[in-house]
């Protein structure tokens, strides 16, 4: 009974579908931060800095998510 329990506790998925849209929206920042410095004529230095913050944060989250709860 309790080798049952603990095969259906190794089968669970520790990944969430909301997992895939964090991944996705991180990748969606980091190209928005790419065409930011890429402009020629005059940058928006509010918007590459606010950009910059949301990139950390958003691959600090997914640092802590892949690293400590997926492989967990």
């Amino acid at each position: 009974m309790f080798l049952a329990e603990e095969a259906a506790k190794a089968s669970t998925s520790t990944i969430d579908p909301f997992d895939w849209f964090m991944l996705a929206f991180t990748v969606i920042i980091a190209i928005g931060f790419v065409r930011l410095l890429m402009v020629r004529p005059k940058k928006n230095v509010f918007a590459i800095g606010f950009t910059t913050v949301a990139l950390a944060m958003f691959l600090f989250i997914d640092y802590v998510m892949i690293f400590k709860i997926w492989t967990a």
